[in-house]
């Protein structure tokens, strides 16, 4: 899966979800950093690359509608610490079908994952 890590995750994340198999970019490494949200979001989808995200600016699906997009997955732990959001991630990454979110909306909290998939 093409990822688009954005600078609010770990930056050492896009080389263990590299070795699962996923091509990880990360906006850091693009020269994003400190780029507003809407630059984020054209380079994630002019590559086309799921963003990955702790971005709340992200989760409105009126302006990100399932379907019209490559996917985001925003995450909300409740205490994430650098070692949580990577065993989380690494967990999700693990255990799910990631493929199967292409062009959709999903959150994912310590115990729970939801989709919102295309209409």
């Amino acid at each position: 899966m093409r990822l688009k890590l954005d600078e609010n995750l770990p930056a050492r994340l896009a080389a263990v979800l590299q070795t699962l198999g996923h091509d990880a970019d990360t906006t850091v490494a693009e020269g994003l950093a400190g780029a507003d949200d809407d630059s984020v979001w054209r380079a994630a989808q002019s590559a086309e690359r799921f963003l990955v995200t702790q971005d709340l600016d992200f989760s409105d699906i009126r302006k990100f509608e399932p379907g019209t997009h490559q996917g985001i997955l925003v995450v909300r732990l409740r205490e994430p610490g650098r070692q949580a959001l990577t065993e989380r991630l690494l967990a999700i990454f693990q255990t799910e079908d990631v493929e199967a979110w292409l062009g959709c909306f999903v959150v994912a909290t310590e115990h729970k994952i939801r989709i919102r998939r295309p209409l």
